[in-house]
């Protein structure tokens, strides 16, 4: 690592420190913040030769931490599967543009080969539905197509596709999971539920590890243009862990990560498998280990205490369901407590949320922890009192914010209804609550954006424009806090990074314009250079 002085002023330097301080410059050697204060001062603490960068009146802040996502998953979109999503991000707005873009990657794939469509949100389609197994066999019966949604808990497949994963007519539906069948009983193609997906709802489904780092790579390079500097896989079965491994062992990858291990190899992976014999010295870290209790709000499988405002098929509004059995969630979050691991639990209806608080309360009962940092993972219609218990239990959470813009109508009109949906990611009763949050993108389920999801955060519009819940907007400074510091404490990591102070990593974004000063169109100010580890790694041309 470059051992170079550098000395940065002229510009807006917001600190993000416990004071939310704003200093004249700060002064790098090598890959740590030396000082950070007057220039005087930092100059004076660095050595005479240092070089003086001038910022030219642009704001300086912490480089952005993904505190919830699936890298490299967009690179694996962006390389290997047609991107099937709709406006405001994509282009299908029905099911042609769906089979047309699934087609053209069929017609540039050799015959056997998988084709695999990802992002699809049949919500936002005229016809308002997933693809079946006819329609995509119409597209190939010489190539197993999978067309994943965009929430991830759900997808279609054509007739080889089922036969290559063994589905057949007598496949049984599974706890939390679902193969569902037309008016004559026959299996229709579509799939619900991780636990029924199987390998298919995994992130590298199909990517081998030459493909691995070619994603990675790509991904890689997308997150540095929007100046984050460390992100997060939240979801790694061991095969996945496996092509980490790989690239942690060769070196510094380019960008700073946390994987989370999934729940259920646990104890045999950390005594006995990779996780005892993980690189040491990585830039790829170990995280918390990952839990679920419910689906997703387009699927109408997030758990409910009330049932959703309308049905998807005109039936009766239903609660959804859980993903996991009471007794087994417990069991589960009572060996990865005791083992002493940190919990990051998927969670996005209060009846999950009611489930999973109850869990934790039972293993901090048997077995008090202090600085646990449990995490509730979306979060989305948390009620006042969950968050009250969620303080007095020291669970913390992160928000999808995200949600706002992009399913937010949606949420208003068909999914919640107008009460709940003025409420979704209630980052501003968690502030009232002491509740420490963060905001993610859940990315590749919307794109990693950090300054759009502090947009959504701050100003709480849906893509039509219409405001959802203006008592729980929260300021410039909260949502640039929950995307670096909070999120940097959310994994232990706020000794190293996460705000620009003596003895932590020289991991800046340099901004176009001061975000507290352009509250009302966040969106528009841009990551015009990317410093990671004292070293410019993006920068606008």
């Amino acid at each position: 690592m470059s051992t170079e002085n550098k000395i940065f002023t002229n510009g807006h330097i917001m600190t993000v420190d416990n004071n939310n301080r704003e200093v004249e410059a700060v002064g790098i050697c090598g890959d740590r913040i030396i000082s950070a204060g007057s220039f005087n001062k930092v100059q004076a603490e660095l050595p005479k030769d240092a070089t003086v960068i001038d910022l030219h009146g642009k704001t300086m802040i912490p480089a952005f931490i993904d505190p919830h996502g699936h890298f490299p998953d967009p690179g694996f979109i962006d390389l290997y599967r047609a991107d099937l999503a709709s406006p405001p991000r994509g282009e299908s707005t029905c099911l042609a543009d769906v089979f047309r873009l699934v087609g053209e990657k069929v017609a540039q794939t050799p015959v056997g080969d998988w084709v695999m469509g990802a992002a699809l949100d049949h919500t936002s389609l005229v016809e308002g539905r997933m693809p079946n197994r006819d329609e995509l066999d119409r597209i190939s019966t010489e190539h197993p197509i999978w067309v994943i949604h965009a929430s991830g808990h759900c997808g279609s497949a054509n007739s080889l596709a089922l036969e290559r994963q063994g589905i057949t007519e007598d496949t049984q539906d599974i706890l939390g999971g679902r193969f569902l069948r037309d008016a004559k009983g026959r299996l229709n193609g579509q799939i619900e539920g991780i636990s029924a997906m199987a390998e298919m709802g995994d992130t590298h489904f199909l990517i081998n590890s030459e493909r691995f780092r070619e994603g990675f790579d790509t991904c890689r390079a997308e997150y540095l243009r929007h100046g984050v500097t460390l992100a997060q896989n939240a979801w790694a079965p061991t095969s996945l862990l496996e092509m980490f491994a790989e690239v942690a062992e060769q070196g510094d990858p380019g960008i700073d990560l946390v994987v989370l291990p999934i729940a259920e190899i646990e104890p045999e992976f950390s005594t006995t498998g990779l996780g005892a014999h993980w690189p040491d010295d990585t830039y790829i870290k170990l995280g918390p280990r990952k839990l679920f209790t419910d689906g997703s709000f387009q699927m109408r499988t997030a758990y409910l205490t009330e049932p959703f405002f309308t049905a998807q098929d005109g039936g009766t509004p239903d609660c959804g369901l859980p993903y996991v059995e009471r007794e087994v969630l417990f069991s589960e979050i009572k060996k990865l407590h005791d083992m002493g691991f940190q919990i990051h639990t998927h969670s996005n209806g209060d009846a999950g949320s009611d489930m999973l608080l109850d869990a934790l309360e039972a293993a901090l009962l048997a077995n008090p922890r202090k600085d646990h940092r449990h995490t509730l993972i979306h979060g989305q219609v948390l009620r006042d009192d969950q968050l009250a218990r969620m303080h007095k239990l020291g669970v913390t959470v992160s928000f999808f914010s995200a949600h706002i813009y992009y399913w937010g109508d949606k949420h208003y009109t068909d999914f919640l209804g107008p009460e709940r949906a003025n409420r979704i990611s209630p980052a501003g009763s968690a502030e009232r609550a002491k509740v420490r949050y963060t905001i993610h993108n859940d990315a590749a389920v919307t794109p990693t954006r950090p300054l759009h999801l502090m947009h959504c955060a701050v100003n709480r519009k849906t893509s039509s424009g219409r405001v959802l819940g203006e008592d729980q907007r929260i300021s410039v400074t909260s949502a640039l806090r929950a995307h670096t510091i909070d999120a940097a404490w959310q994994v232990f990591q706020e000794n190293e990074r996460g705000s620009i102070e003596t003895g932590k990593l020289a991991d800046f974004a340099i901004l176009s314009d001061d975000p507290i000063m352009r509250s009302d169109t966040l969106d528009q100010v841009r990551v015009v250079e990317t410093i990671r580890r004292g070293r410019t790694v993006w920068k606008q041309g």
